[in-house]
């Protein structure tokens, strides 16, 4: 039984698994390491320095001034005097409307401005014979009435006779009637002249319409800007003078230009806080500094100042329309380019700037994993926005603390690390970390219009005296 070929294999089976159990045990004993070494993470305090927080926009750059150059009265386009895609300046002319029918109209107001001065003074000419013919008769109206009188005293003496009383009774009457008739006559040439004077002043007017048609024949650059192309051809027929006038070209203002942009609600309620408490000028009534720079520039290579900020919000978009102004005095910026804007945000102070990339953020708030005798802590902060290439800790950071700023999922809070010394970078972005609203010497924005020294005369008219008057 001991020597059967079952006993064996059995033995053999044996033998084999103590062996087995014997090897595994000296391979255990033979590879067990020891404990793993702390992890090497990079460290570096914060930067402390004084920033702008300069709130970013996209804006869309508009001329100041577009203006439509429409004929004002119809003819045929004589001549075209501008390079198209040029710069012209405010006076230069531009076009010719064939002035011949405009000089004819001229001369014949003119002619009608002779004739009724003439008219009138045929008319005052008029009443220097009435006032003469009304001294004559009343010279022969006393030398009736004399008469009439001596030749009753007469006829009650029986001196004279009934008969040659009444001749002279008659001529007195006649001498009365052609009295009457001289008044009348002078009444004929006061109103004659009145309506002389009135013909000249309806004469005058066709002649000052005359002159300014013949004017507008002769269409000048209204405004300094960038010609567009001619939109009619010399020989052409162009209508004016209405609200679908000709249009002949486009003029667009160069220098100075606007920038428009957008603010939402919250923005702008930001700055009206700012301004509430003394922290930053508004706006609407500060030219604060801003900055522009266009698709292929880098950083902000334009500065400018604010110009205007709106009144109210737009309810489609619950934004509000605010608006910079840049000198340009280049021509780089063309009107319906986007550009990139920075305005500031708030007043400068010391901030605590760190790499972005040294922020962690799980589901409730945002941290960062500093160093305090070699052991990992975890501190919440509350960021703010990217300035000079770092990112802005409004809280939670002093600026002395010992910031893991590499290796920051080889550690966990309470784990001991070991440190090397790094360094954060600071990227300026050519903004100043200063600032404040520019002087009324440095303003770029258009003067407006002087207001008129003399009202128009229908206002004269209408009030019986001037509106300055006091």
């Amino acid at each position: 039984m001991a020597g059967s070929p079952k006993y064996l294999l059995s033995v053999s089976l044996i033998l084999l698994g103590g062996l087995s159990v014997s090897l595994t045990g000296c391979n255990e004993a033979q590879t067990a390491q020891p404990p793993r070494p702390a992890p090497t993470v990079t460290i570096a305090k914060p930067v402390v320095k004084q920033i702008v927080e300069w709130d970013a926009y996209t804006g869309r750059l508009e001329a100041i001034d577009f203006v439509e150059v429409r004929a004002r009265v119809s003819g045929y386009l004589k001549s075209t005097h501008f390079d198209e895609g040029q710069v012209v300046t405010k006076g230069d002319l531009l076009f010719v409307i064939d002035p011949r029918p405009f000089e004819a109209e001229l001369s014949l107001a003119q002619a009608t401005l002779s004739q009724s001065n003439s008219q009138l003074v045929q008319a005052r000419a008029q009443l220097e014979e009435a006032n003469a013919q009304k001294e004559q008769t009343q010279a022969q109206l006393g030398l009736a009435m004399a008469q009439v009188r001596r030749a009753r005293s007469l006829k009650s003496k029986n001196v004279t006779t009934q008969d040659e009383l009444d001749q002279l009774e008659a001529a007195y009457l006649q001498a009365k009637a052609d009295v009457e008739a001289s008044q009348a006559g002078i009444s004929s040439a006061k109103a004659a002249i009145e309506t002389a004077q009135a013909v000249i002043e309806a004469s005058k007017a066709q002649v000052e319409t005359a002159e300014l048609n013949l004017d507008y024949t002769r269409i000048y650059a209204p405004v300094t800007g960038r010609i567009s192309k001619k939109q009619v051809t010399e020989g052409n027929l162009v209508s004016g003078g209405t609200s679908t006038s000709t249009m002949l070209t486009t003029i667009t203002s160069v220098a100075p230009i606007y920038c428009n942009f957008d603010a939402n609600e919250q923005e702008v309620l930001k700055y009206t806080r700012l301004a509430q408490n003394g922290k930053r000028a508004s706006s609407r009534v500060a030219k604060n500094p801003v900055f522009l720079g266009l698709v292929d520039e880098k950083g902000f290579p334009h500065k400018g100042h604010m110009d205007f900020v709106d009144n109210r919000f737009d309810v489609d978009t619950a934004s509000m329309r605010a608006r910079c102004i840049f000198p340009n005095k280049d021509h780089t910026l063309v009107p319906g380019m986007f550009a990139r804007i920075r305005i500031p945000g708030s007043a400068a102070y010391n901030a605590v700037l760190i790499p972005d990339s040294a922020v962690g953020t799980d589901q409730s708030s945002q941290f960062v994993y500093v160093v305090v005798d070699n052991k990992v802590e975890r501190r919440v902060i509350e960021p703010g926005p990217i300035v000079d290439g770092l990112r802005v800790v409004r809280e939670g950071l002093k600026g002395d603390e010992q910031l893991i700023i590499a290796g920051l999922l080889l550690v966990r809070p309470e784990m001991e690390v070991q440190v090397k010394p790094g360094k954060i970078e600071v990227v300026e972005d050519g903004l100043p970390n200063y600032y404040e609203p520019l002087p009324p010497e440095q303003w770029i924005s258009p003067e407006p219009d002087p207001l008129p020294t003399t009202p128009s005369p229908k206002v004269s008219s209408l009030f019986g005296k001037s509106r300055n008057a006091p």
